[in-house]
């Protein structure tokens, strides 16, 4: 039986407040039987659920296409529900049942769909030295039965509202950090189950976020401007189809709230003893209040909800409580995390109690900040009084691992403490695991690394004076990122920022969103996120849209270094990040030792390349033809200046020799020699890397490429340093900024810049997954239409497996190595084909499900290799079985 499931428009599940005017639908199929593609589709779209007025047919479609499918012929109306559902028929022309009913639903459309005004506190009523957070509220009327209620709030800040006592919406940090000059999300709840026939009472907290507080590590504050503010409309629909809106105005009234200081870096600072208990309640008497004020402010940049909202994802209990040499009391998560901690409390009315977050312990077992720099990372609590009271932040996260307790009783219950992880919504895709329990402790390091940079933008790191958008660990880490989970739509949305703080030249700044100085921007490698990020989501997820939206950005890049260097074909000038933390840097430098021309040139020439492909798939033909040559023009460029006829790379490093090979900067004798050169550089530091930033991610698959799967291994199992075990056998949860950041005598490798928790040199889980369990997907059909599944067992391993959720439906590589025999496990999903390579096999030994290859259904072709059997399936699950033949 075929049936029609997962259904989703633009990545969403029942998607509430879209504004996407052409919306895309995606499907996936499931079936109990092998060899299943979709013939033909039919899509309908009606204003209820039992379609009884239809507002789109597709009619029957000759298209084997499940993703993306666009709604082109729509007009769709603001705040309306569309129902939809989908059937499709297989290559055999058989039909499925209509799938269930999904829905989306649209938002407000145009700033004309916005009647509300933008309301701030009078800054006369609040502590404005210490950044006392507003409070807002108001009363209104019900008059009868409400059908559909809806809410869309957005705030300058970030905001928390609630209704009739009652929080609304699961969202943490909203509106989220865009670009706010240009671009400002709104989010849509949907509020009918909480309304109540009568008096009814919205409030709201606002907190100053990245809008308006410290950002970067200059202190920098009002980055974006100086004042918090609400904007929210509420719309009930009454059974009648009678519609009354609640707006923000000067009818709103304003109030100082308990919340006496709150920072993304520093914390927050609650007074229990000013709460405004319910505030949010009709009955609660706001006599003492003052009216909010009108603030003049754009509604144009406003745009719904694009990225998965953060939420609270997941609960951490402490594993311990430890009290340090110096006799400080702290709490042991066990785990980096990123989130906040809630905690139970007893104690007298005016009593402080004060919570540190921090990652690591130093050599003497005791609370180390230092690497936090200026954040302070601080909770502090002063109570109530009268019994037992509980707290959790709002508008600030922490990155840590350990909680010094200060002011707590001496007898403490864990059970009163737990930790919150926030982070974007994405959902999980990804699994990995082996038989080596140090490299399963790795892929939960990356995980977890991801879990805690994700927070609505792609951070470096979570805890210090930072937490920026740094393009660089973007684009080296997106590749993996987009197997652990559904990063699609966070993407989208961070990538439409980089395009509008794009300056006018194409330059791309350091940072999305662009915080720091004007002539931050622009390194090599960073800029190249604006093309290597939307070609990369492109091939994850066959999205191409992403590549239509993004095409001037792209196109702006390649265009500002094609102008910057003294060659038109060479990039030769400006500052680059270099090989960053190469630990072949020299001495008190944190640029490694490969030649920044080099790099800067190489990645030019990698994004031509990417320019080339990104066009050719938009059909535009002459850009296709002039970044071919252009290519070819700096491929020239690069030889002539960095290889000599002979073949020999000029620039000695373990990086140099990567990108030139990833890149397919070399060919014939050069190649040959290039690999040459960089396995005599593994073998001279006992196959060690001295890779930074920009080679790390690049390393372990340009050996695979090259065929030296053993050298690859060697590095990836090393456990002393500098190796990603080293990280682990030192107790490491998350991925490191440094190979050594602390170093083997327990010491660090710096105060100024050592985060426990950066994702960038987790982009080895890429080899992990398209390697070692051997998930890789094939450029010329993105989204994984047609996929490979080819692992490369090696370094001892018995055993690995790997899943992907991917568009169309789970994928599965499993093997396992006993008494000289194999078993790999493929997994492929209906509508979809793959090619399975069978390692060090000959085709005469392999069975499947004990039957031979030529007797099983959904095997289209047998080919045997030198080295392995090449087997072309359809969909289903399969089991191979055979003898190693270097037994």
């Amino acid at each position: 039986m075929i049936e029609v499931r997962k259904l989703r428009v633009e990545y969403k599940d029942n998607p509430l407040g879209l504004d996407v005017r052409c919306p895309r639908i995606s499907w996936q199929l499931s079936a109990d039987e092998r060899d299943v593609l979709q013939q033909a589709y039919q899509i309908q779209a009606a204003m209820d659920q039992d379609f009884r007025s239809t507002v789109w047919d597709s009619g029957r479609v000759e298209s084997g296409q499940s993703l993306h499918i666009e709604l082109k012929e729509l007009q769709l109306q603001p705040k309306q529900r569309y129902y939809y559902r989908i059937r499709v028929w297989d290559q055999q022309n058989r039909p499925t049942e209509w799938s269930d009913t999904a829905w989306w639903e649209m938002g407000l459309l145009s700033p004309e769909d916005w009647e509300a005004e933008w309301i701030t506190a009078p800054l006369a009523c609040l502590d404005v030295q210490a950044e006392q957070a507003p409070l807002l509220r108001r009363s209104f009327h019900v008059d009868r039965q409400v059908t559909r209620a809806r809410m869309y709030v957005t705030s300058l800040g970030l905001y928390e509202v609630e209704l009739n006592g009652t929080r609304v919406g699961e969202d943490y940090l909203t509106p989220g950090w865009t670009s706010y000059s240009t671009r400002l999300q709104f989010q849509t709840y949907d509020i009918t189950g909480q309304l109540a026939v009568g008096d009814n009472a919205v409030g709201a907290w606002l907190g100053n976020g990245w809008y308006k507080g410290n950002l970067a590590w200059d202190n920098k504050k009002h980055v974006f401007g100086d004042r918090t503010a609400l904007l929210m409309q509420i719309h009930l629909i009454y059974a009648d189809g009678v519609e009354q809106i609640i707006r923000t105005d000067q009818e709103w009234m304003v109030s100082p709230g308990p919340l006496l200081m709150s920072e993304i870096y520093h914390g927050e600072t609650y007074d229990a003893r000013l709460e405004q208990t319910g505030f949010s309640r009709a009955e609660y008497d706001d006599q003492l209040w003052t009216p909010a004020e009108i603030l003049p402010y754009t509604k144009d940049i406003l745009l719904a909800q694009e990225n998965v909202p953060v939420k609270a994802i997941e609960e951490l209990s402490p594993i311990a409580l430890l009290r340090t040499p110096a006799g400080e009391t702290v709490l042991d998560m066990g785990q980096n995390m990123v989130g906040w901690m809630r905690f139970s409390m007893e104690g007298q009315a005016g009593q402080e109690f004060q919570l540190r977050h921090f990652e690591v312990l130093d050599q003497e077992g005791n609370v180390y900040t230092d690497n936090l720099r200026a954040a302070k990372q601080t909770v502090t609590y002063i109570a109530r009084g009268g019994g037992r009271e509980s707290f959790q932040p709002r508008f600030t996260f922490q990155g840590f691992r350990y909680v010094q307790l200060i002011g707590f009783p001496e007898d403490l219950n864990l059970q009163d403490f737990a930790g919150i992880v926030l982070h974007s919504d994405m959902e999980p895709t990804g699994s990995f695991t082996c038989s080596n329990p140090l490299l399963n402790q790795l892929q939960h390091n990356i995980l977890w690394g991801q879990k805690g940079n994700f927070v609505d933008v792609p951070t470096d790191c979570p805890q210090r004076d930072e937490r920026l958008g740094w393009t660089g660990d973007a684009q080296m880490f997106i590749r993996t990122s987009a197997y652990l989970m559904n990063v699609a739509p966070f993407f989208s949305k961070w990538l439409k920022d980089l395009a509008a703080d794009q300056l006018d030249n194409g330059g791309v700044p350091f940072v999305i969103p662009h915080v720091l100085d004007e002539n931050s921007h622009s390194s090599a490698a960073w800029g190249d996120a604006a093309v290597i990020c939307p070609w990369t989501i492109y091939q994850c997820y066959g999205d191409k849209r992403i590549l239509e939206q993004q095409y001037s950005s792209m196109q702006g890049w390649v265009e500002y270094i094609r102008r910057q260097g003294t060659d038109e074909f060479l990039w030769n000038t400006g500052f680059h990040f270099g090989d960053w933390l190469g630990l072949d840097a020299k001495p008190d430098s944190y640029i490694g030792a490969t030649d920044r021309d080099y790099i800067a040139t190489a990645f030019y020439a990698y994004s031509v390349e990417l320019m080339g492909k990104t066009a050719e798939v938009l059909g535009r033909t002459e850009d296709v033809q002039y970044y071919s040559q252009l290519h070819a023009r700096i491929k020239q460029a690069f030889n002539r200046e960095f290889i000599t006829p002979a073949g020999r790379i000029s620039v000695a490093t373990q990086t140099a020799c990567v990108l030139a090979l990833m890149f397919g900067l070399v060919e014939g004798k050069a190649e040959e020699r290039t690999v040459a050169k960089l396995i005599e550089l593994l073998e001279e530091s006992k196959y060690h890397l001295t890779t930074g930033f920009v080679g790390t991610p690049y390393l372990n698959l340009v050996l695979a490429a090259a065929g030296h799967y053993d050298a690859a291994y060697k590095l990836l199992l090393q456990t002393d340093y500098p190796s990603w075990l080293y990280q682990v056998t030192r107790g490491a949860t998350t991925i490191w900024e440094h190979w050594d950041g602390i170093k083997e005598d327990g010491s660090f490798w710096s105060k100024d810049m050592n985060s426990f928790n950066h994702y960038a040199y987790g982009a080895i889980g890429d080899f992990l997954y398209r390697c070692v369990a051997g998930i890789e997907q094939l450029e010329e059909y993105p989204g994984y239409k047609q996929f490979l599944i080819q692992p490369h067992p090696g370094g001892g391993l018995t055993s690995a497996a790997a899943e992907l959720e991917s568009m169309y439906g789970k994928i599965r590589s499993e093997w396992t190595i006993a008494s000289g025999k194999i078993e790999l496990v493929a997994v492929v999903p209906p509508n979809t084909s793959a090619t399975v390579h069978l390692p060090d096999s000959v085709l005469a030994g392999v069975l499947e499900n004990g039957q031979e290859l030529q007797q099983v259904r959904g095997i289209h072709a047998v080919e045997q290799l030198e080295q392995a059997v090449k087997i072309t399936l359809g969909s289903g699950e399969y089991r191979f079985e055979y003898t190693l033949r270097t037994i």
